[in-house]
């Protein structure tokens, strides 16, 4: 085994988890959404049968949103 000290739960070396931690500081930002109860289990069910993440659905509802509302925009003007 490295030197390089593994964590025990993820298996990752350390060196690992902090250059994934750098690039998701450098590529990504956090959005933290609440749902009521019960709803993250239906929204997970939904986001498996289409075969994404919930983040992948999530984002691709947002995209599709805000695509939809500036056609609309569009149209209005």
């Amino acid at each position: 085994m490295s030197e390089e000290k593994k964590s025990s739960y993820t298996g990752q070396t350390d060196a690992r988890r902090k250059a994934s931690a750098k690039y998701l500081k450098e590529t990504v930002e956090d959005i933290r959404i609440r749902v009521p109860k019960g709803r993250k289990a239906e929204i997970k069910a939904h986001a498996d049968a289409m075969g994404e993440s919930m983040n992948q659905f999530v984002v691709r509802a947002i995209n599709e949103t805000m695509e939809q509302d500036a056609r609309r925009s569009e149209q209005a003007t």
